[in-house]
């Protein structure tokens, strides 16, 4: 399934599961469907202030299984299940990413200059403020062509000097 009808199923699908998922406190940040033989794989990754445990995995599961076994939504083929964390690889495309992410350090890429790598001291509805190279630096969402999370093994403020705090679930 592929085109229209499978962007049709993806935003239903997000749609049923925004509420209920929200009354965990839970964001649905993703929802994809991709084909795998006679099966589709069906992804939807959850996020939420301070980050999901695997507590909030198990228990976004139960709850979209409850919400698929009582919709047609996914259809009669056979499908797989993951659910699954935000992760740090997917780009901070809202201003809940960016508060989110607050200490860690971002590579930006704005619509016009060049790429800049920057930790994110302060976010709001409008943009964020970077550190870049000790001065901190004003961007608007808005001028943002794309903006990743950077891995660091050592992260300032951490506790146990691991960055990688996506790794819980």
């Amino acid at each position: 399934m592929t085109g229209p009808l499978q962007d049709s199923v993806r935003e239903r699908l997000e749609g049923e599961l925004t509420q209920p998922l929200a009354s965990l406190g839970l964001d649905v940040e993703a929802v994809e469907i991709t084909p795998a033989g006679k099966r589709r794989i069906l992804r939807v990754a959850v996020d939420k202030d301070g980050g999901v445990t695997m507590d909030d995995v198990a228990d976004a599961t139960r709850e979209v299984n409850r919400v698929l076994d009582t919709s047609d939504v996914m259809g009669e083929q056979p499908y797989t299940l993951e659910v699954t964390s935000r992760g740090v690889d997917r780009p901070l495309t809202l201003p809940r990413h960016w508060r989110r992410n607050a200490s860690r350090l971002v590579k930006v890429t704005p619509h016009e200059g060049g790429p800049f790598t920057g930790r994110i001291v302060g976010s709001d509805e409008d943009g964020a403020t970077l550190d870049v190279s000790g001065k901190e630096r004003r961007l608007v969402y808005a001028d943002v062509k794309r903006a990743l999370v950077q891995i660091e093994f050592n992260r300032p403020g951490s506790a146990d000097g691991d960055a990688d705090e996506e790794g819980d679930a």
